[in-house]
């Protein structure tokens, strides 16, 4: 039996060039935009320094008074020993109380030191254009620019500007191997040898003519911070001094000795007058 109704037909495909093309993305119509993270290096303590540092010193605290706990009614016995008040109050806890407590304290305390000796690591973050430097939490940045000499004095990392002035002097524990690639990889200028200007330091005096009234009260209250350790007024006299076209270092006795900065400028030059 035939029908009417006309078959149905599939409308035509669209052919590639009538469909609708999408925007080109940024990617493909612009050229690649160059890394927003510049080249760098960070360099400081390995992870295995620091896991034996933040394990080892609390396990080592807490053997250590565990075994003080364990001889202390034997030391509390010892007529001649110190300390026979605080060995005997422990030798009469019971166990297992001395024990535990003498483990937790010992952790604790070994938590202790290993805060404080994460402290004293130098770290850097170093690339083409400035070195980030820090040390007990205080980060100083030094421009690739103005930086003439790196090198390690003692326990010091130190960069020295073109007038010979110290940019930094960060005291502390750090690896001058790994440092030295470092700053070498980015092309800062590092000294093997040693402060290349360490002859013209002089050790300081109190009333050496060639030095102003300014200088010596400088130092002599610098002095007086050092023998207190007083870290912070130390490191403020030090920029002071700076500031005269002085740059002052002290020995493992504490001893200040300066020298001038090369080229100073003509208002920061500590005249002697």
């Amino acid at each position: 039996m035939s029908s009417d109704t006309p078959a149905f037909k599939a409308p035509p495909k669209a052919s590639p060039e009538d469909l609708p093309k999408a925007p080109p993305s940024p990617s493909s119509s612009s050229p690649p935009s160059p890394s927003s993270a510049p080249d760098r290096t960070a360099v400081g303590p390995s992870t295995a320094e620091r896991a034996l540092l933040w394990a080892g010193f609390p396990v080592l605290g807490a053997v250590v008074l565990w075994l003080l706990s364990r001889a202390a009614g034997w030391v509390a016995s010892l007529p001649w020993a110190p300390l026979q008040g605080p060995f005997k109050l422990v030798a009469s806890v019971p166990e297992p109380q001395v024990s535990i407590g003498a483990v937790i304290l010992g952790v604790l305390l070994g938590l202790g030191i290993a805060f404080f000796a994460e402290s004293e690591y130098v770290t850097a973050v170093i690339d083409p254009e400035q070195a980030v430097l820090t040390v007990d939490r205080v980060s100083r940045t030094v421009p690739r620019a103005a930086t003439a000499a790196v090198f390690k004095d003692g326990k010091s990392l130190v960069l020295l500007g073109h007038d010979t002035t110290e940019l930094a002097r960060l005291r502390g524990d750090f690896d001058a191997e790994r440092f030295a690639a470092a700053f070498r990889r980015h092309g800062y200028p590092w000294h093997p040898d040693g402060d290349p200007y360490a002859a013209d330091f002089r050790r300081w005096v109190t009333g050496q003519p060639d030095l102003s009234a300014t200088a010596h009260a400088l130092l002599k209250a610098r002095e007086h911070a050092l023998k207190k350790d007083k870290k912070e007024d130390a490191e403020q006299l030090r920029t002071e001094l700076s500031a005269l076209g002085i740059v002052v270092r002290e020995g493992k006795d504490k001893a200040q000795q300066w020298r001038r900065v090369r080229a100073a400028s003509g208002g920061a030059e500590d005249t002697g007058a």
